[in-house]
């Protein structure tokens, strides 16, 4: 995984993928999707929020290029009922009759065996092609990697958040595991921003974020969450470089391991 605008396959899905995945949360409007997708990108992540913006530029695409996108839908149903509606609805929505990747969203505990069930039926029946969970508990990726059930995961990990080397990546088998997906790369802009670094220290990129990401050999896709032009412009720019080196690894350890004690230390005091 040394170049980063190339694609890789996304685990045992067998799907290829863009190294950089484009959520719809914080507001990415129909334009940037659709310039995303120019410039490569095919992982898009119709999840927390189902945004009208990118729901439009993922109709216009499935139009002419539907082998070549790959559409998340979320839901935090914690039904089985709950899921079924709301995959169906969003299908609807975008006027398709299957999504690539249903993503059982935020299981800090284990999902209800139910939800499971339903989650695997829309997989056998066709309307879900890969299942999908995230979780801000990374211990729990443990047991969803020795279940089968799950074939791609959704996990937290940046520079300030790097628990998931110990906690994630090291319980997944050397063939045929589950894609990995970081969220949260920029750890919500606290890595971006200046008063957050240690002294004498310039903040990272958008950029060197989900390089820093994409860098760790077991992580297929970096999502970013452009609110603008000027933010999906940073993104893209991943798909011009590579992974860090050394010297830039070190420092975004130094930056990260800063940015984790002040919010530790913000923690106790509140």
């Amino acid at each position: 995984m040394t170049d980063l605008g190339c694609r890789v396959t996304l685990g045992r899905t067998g799907i290829q993928v863009s190294r950089l995945g484009v959520g719809a949360a914080y507001g990415v409007s129909t334009r940037a999707c659709l310039r995303a997708f120019d410039a490569g990108v095919n992982y898009f992540y119709w999840g927390s929020t189902r945004t009208v913006e990118m729901g439009l530029a993922l109709r216009e695409i499935a139009r002419h290029s539907r082998d070549q996108l790959v559409v998340v839908m979320q839901t935090y149903a914690r039904r089985g009922l709950g899921a079924r509606w709301s995959v169906e609805r969003g299908l609807r929505t975008l006027g398709l009759d299957q999504v690539d990747i249903l993503l059982l969203g935020w299981h800090d505990d284990p999902p209800r065996e139910s939800l499971v069930e339903v989650a695997s039926r829309l997989r056998e029946q066709g309307r879900a092609r890969f299942v999908a969970i995230s979780s801000h508990v990374r211990p729990r990726f443990q047991a969803y990697v020795a279940s089968g059930v799950f074939d791609v995961l959704h996990v937290r990990y940046n520079a300030a958040h790097r628990g998931a080397e110990t906690d994630v990546f090291p319980c997944l088998p050397p063939e045929g595991g589950p894609g990995i997906v970081t969220y949260t790369n920029t750890r919500w802009g606290d890595l971006l921003a200046p008063k957050h670094m240690p002294a004498g220290v310039s903040p990272p990129s958008a950029t060197d974020c989900y390089r820093f990401a994409l860098t760790n050999p077991h992580v297929h896709v970096a999502l970013c969450g452009p609110k603008n032009d000027q933010e999906m412009d940073a993104a893209l720019a991943t798909l011009k470089s590579g992974p860090l080196d050394e010297r830039e690894l070190a420092r975004m350890h130094r930056i990260g391991d800063h940015v984790h004690g002040i919010r530790s230390l913000m923690a106790v005091l509140s």
